[in-house]
């Protein structure tokens, strides 16, 4: 798979699929876009390894001459999808959206290498453990330089695997802007919202006191500014004046856990290019 985003001009399509046409390579998937208020141009293609005569490590180094004549710098990757990615999963006490995943990733229908699930509360240790999946409980006290000790533990519980994806799946803590630049481009936080709107704590009783007709579920990426970082999947459910605060509870949940595994497998598919606080999702 490659993807790419640089400056929009005359040429980019016919560059990329000269240089892989050269190759033999073989194209089974294409998506082009153009942003005209910006002027950036994305794509990203997939193409058959058995049709390349060498290997991806090759096929990165070839590419980078391409990619620095389109002036994409570091806006470019090559990646072989046929690895299983690394993902970790942070958790607190509420487990609708570990459950979906745990279940989604035992059946198979997402395939990736679950290293470990990090709580701060030990609520979900025995379900993640029956998946076969380690569990490691890091306790989290108000106190601020306690805090800060148990996210370095975290860090390091983290960073030993080395994964593609750190899952926020309502873990209830704000990472710190250091932990987010350490991530940049892999946390991927579930919020109960359909961000912008209601940010922050207890946005189901927000939207209850606002009478809204529609509710949703955002999962984006971690920044700093919370709740703010670019977004990668959303979707809404309808409700009305009958229900009260756990009926909105009760179907925001429903619609976590959906927006989360789609945002998840859209990342690990490297279908997302993230441009400053907007993101093109292939």
């Amino acid at each position: 798979m490659i993807s790419l985003g640089c400056p929009d001009r005359t040429g980019i399509v016919a560059r990329i699929s000269t240089f892989l046409a050269d190759l033999g390579g073989w194209i089974v998937e294409a998506g082009y876009h153009t942003d005209l208020d910006t002027g950036w141009f994305f794509t990203r293609q997939e193409v058959r390894a058995d049709s390349l005569p060498f290997g991806i490590d090759e096929l990165r180094r070839r590419f980078a001459t391409v990619a620095e004549e389109l002036d994409a710098r570091s806006d470019w990757r090559v990646s072989d999808t046929g690895e299983r990615r690394r993902v970790v999963i942070l958790v607190s006490k509420e487990g609708h959206c570990l459950h979906d995943l745990l279940g989604r990733i035992g059946s198979g229908e997402l395939d990736v290498d679950l290293r470990a699930v990090i709580g701060n509360h030990p609520t979900l240790g025995p379900i993640t453990e029956a998946h076969g999946v380690p569990f490691h409980h890091v306790p989290f006290a108000k106190d601020p330089a306690a805090k800060a000790e148990s996210f370095e533990r975290v860090r390091q519980l983290v960073d030993e695997h080395a994964p593609d994806a750190i899952v926020l799946a309502r873990f209830m803590q704000v990472l710190p802007p250091d932990l987010c630049d350490a991530w940049a481009g892999r946390a991927l936080n579930i919020h109960h919202s359909f961000l912008p709107s209601f940010a922050g704590a207890r946005p189901y009783h927000q939207a209850y006191e606002r009478g809204v007709k529609l509710i949703g579920a955002t999962c984006h990426y971690v920044t700093a500014e919370l709740d703010a970082g670019p977004i990668v999947e959303q979707d809404v459910i309808r409700v009305d004046h009958t229900d009260d605060v756990a009926d909105l509870v009760r179907k925001g949940r429903d619609i976590e856990k959906v927006v989360l595994a789609r945002g998840l497998r859209a990342h690990l598919e490297d279908r997302v290019l993230v441009h400053g606080r907007r993101t093109v999702v292939f």
